[in-house]
């Protein structure tokens, strides 16, 4: 029976240097690789980099002016040629017509007391002695006595300022831009002072902007900027610093205003991001 002890011994010699090399190896099998995923700063690219050190202000594109159209008179809207907010709008273009029937009507009458004045202005000449066909050649004094007591040179006046006024009844658009407030309609009565409706410059924007204190030394007069809005964010637009103001407020920031290119993707009040 003892034969067999040598043998049992042996296999329970290699049953526990089996057993102590397993957990050596599931450790090192357990271990994560993190070597190819650790990223030093000299192996961060160059966009990483940059992004890392740019701030982008956050600001607001608005119009240099808003236009109020007006009427100079009380009459009633027979063309309304604004139909919506936003609606693009050229210089000099006819936006509104007023009702001009009662000025012509008096127009009318004006032009009939002008020809009566004009023939009592010839009779006073012809009275003097004058030929109808050259009364031109009556003294400057004589003709200039003869319009005044004949009432010519007041219908000529009152001719002409009515007729003057009939241009109030044709409005046009005093720049170009967008509508941006509709004050009126069609048939609506028109009144001397109440805007009819507003024009937003869009061929004139600019970005307003905040900075700190010890950023507005980047931000010269004349420099130009990089813009970009979240309605676009892959756009990138150009613009000009052309305002710094003198006075640095209770947070210590500066505000800075710069001139846009106009674009067909720029519009008042977007959100803005603007670099340097």
């Amino acid at each position: 029976m003892n034969k067999y002890i040598p043998f049992s011994l042996f296999h329970c010699f290699i049953f526990l240097l089996f057993s102590a090399c397993q957990p050596k190896t599931d450790i090192q099998s357990a271990q994560p690789k993190t070597d190819s995923l650790t990223i030093s700063p000299e192996e961060a690219s160059p966009r990483q980099q940059v992004m890392s050190h740019t701030t982008a202000n956050k600001g607001k594109i608005e119009a240099m002016r808003e236009i109020p159209v007006y009427s100079r008179i009380a009459e009633q809207i027979v063309m309304f040629g604004i139909e919506r907010t936003g609606q693009k709008v050229k210089k000099g273009q006819v936006v509104v017509r007023l009702s001009d029937a009662a000025l012509r009507e008096k127009i009318l009458h004006s032009r009939t007391k002008l020809e009566k004045a004009e023939f009592q202005y010839q009779a006073i000449l012809m009275g003097q002695g004058y030929k109808h066909d050259h009364l031109d050649s009556a003294p400057e004094n004589i003709k200039k006595l003869a319009r005044i007591n004949s009432g010519y040179n007041e219908a000529k006046a009152e001719l002409h300022e009515l007729e003057h006024q009939l241009s109030y009844y044709t409005i046009v658009a005093p720049i170009s831009g967008a509508v941006s407030q509709i004050k009126n309609t069609l048939y609506g009565a028109a009144q001397p002072g109440e805007a009819l409706f507003y024009i937003v410059d869009t061929e004139h924007l600019k970005v307003s902007f905040d900075v700190l204190e010890n950023e507005m030394v980047k931000y010269q007069m004349g420099a130009n900027v990089t813009v970009s809005t979240v309605a676009y964010p892959s756009e990138q637009h150009t613009a000009t610093v052309s305002a710094i103001s003198p006075v640095i407020d209770n947070n210590g920031m500066v505000h800075i205003e710069a001139t846009l290119i106009p674009h067909p993707h720029l519009m008042p009040g977007m959100t803005a991001f603007v670099t340097i």
